[in-house]
């Protein structure tokens, strides 16, 4: 018996650190949002950056971090330098100076990553469920970084926040939960 409740503990606790990010494009996010409207979370990668890989491999692996976002974003993987054609609205966005050849270095900005003000990678995105831009957030973050903000757009409290004194209030009163290892 004791067995037993050991690997039934082993499996679910290997369910649970297996927990991924359901990333999606973000032509799939503006269609699942008509079917049922909810924010968007946007990774603006490069393949070229070490902080966009750290990201990766250091916050976006984080259980909770999966988890919380799986819960309330359609999460999307976007290559800000990449060739991907997106259709927001009667406007169609892409990469007309892409260049395939440089698919592994520096490439040309996508049209998508201007629109939205990405100047750094990576750089993450948070759009509200009528597609407006709600703000953005440039820089590697640690799961209990990241959390902050993704519970207060999540939330909505983003809402009352409406200076950098009550942001840095907000953010000094935050009591992250997100597991770290």
């Amino acid at each position: 018996m004791k067995k037993l409740l050991l690997l039934f503990t082993l499996l679910i606790s290997v369910a649970v650190s297996a927990q991924k990010i359901n990333w999606m494009t973000m032509n799939e996010a503006i269609a699942a949002q008509q079917k049922a409207p909810k924010k968007i979370f946007v990774d603006v990668y490069t393949n070229w950056c070490g902080p966009c890989k750290m990201l990766d491999k250091n916050t976006f692996s984080n259980p909770d971090v999966a988890a919380y976002i799986n819960k309330h974003f359609y999460a999307v993987k976007f290559n800000g330098e990449g060739n991907e054609s997106i259709t927001l609205g009667d406007r169609e966005f892409t990469n007309p100076n892409f260049d395939p050849a440089r698919t592994r270095t520096r490439n040309s900005p996508h049209q998508f990553a201007r629109f939205m003000g990405v100047r750094a990678y990576p750089t993450m995105l948070f759009i509200e469920s009528d597609g407006k831009l709600i703000n953005k957030v440039a820089s590697y973050l640690t799961p209990n970084q990241l959390e902050v903000y993704l519970k207060m757009y999540a939330s909505g409290d983003y809402k009352t926040i409406d200076s950098q004194e009550k942001f840095n209030e907000y953010y000094k009163n935050f009591k992250p939960t997100f597991q770290t290892k």
